[in-house]
């Protein structure tokens, strides 16, 4: 990465421009062209560095639920367990632990019923039980990684 490319990344962390032209105005920002910044945010999607690009919602003010899950997967069915997990777009999160719990993800949803009935769909479908771990309490980190120092 060069220092453009450390730049987009500073700026659009927590300060993405919610404008018709959010692209245009980065480059406004840092002397770069609309069409450089997204073929320079392109080539850092495709290289691994940026993973998404959306916005985040505060799920419990919108009434939403979330939950952290666990599951005891057993290797020679790992994939398959991974893929139906993955394909329920309320998963925002989903890890490979060296654990007994091994799966680790976490699963947001309208309400409680729909959490705890997408987890069973789940179990079903799997032929794996999976542990619901609501939190009792919210804990919210924000991070920014200041590509500066990088």
């Amino acid at each position: 990465m060069d220092s453009q490319d450390k730049q987009i990344l500073d700026l659009i962390q927590s300060g993405f421009p919610l404008t018709p032209r959010p692209y245009a105005e980065v480059g406004r920002e840092l002397g770069l062209t609309e069409a450089e910044v997204l073929a320079r945010v392109r080539s850092l999607r495709q290289r691994g560095v940026i993973r998404r690009v959306g916005a985040n919602f505060g799920s419990r003010s919108l009434g939403w639920r979330s939950t952290l899950c666990a599951a005891k997967v057993p290797e020679d069915r790992l994939e398959a367990f991974v893929a139906e997990v993955n394909r329920h777009p309320g998963v925002t999160h989903n890890y490979l632990r060296r654990h007994e719990f091994n799966v680790w993800f976490t699963y947001i949803g309208p309400d409680w019923d729909n959490v705890e009935s997408t987890l069973a769909g789940i179990t079903e479908k799997t032929g794996i039980p999976i542990l619901n771990l609501p939190a009792s309490k919210m804990f919210k980190i924000k991070v920014d990684f200041a590509m500066d120092d990088a």
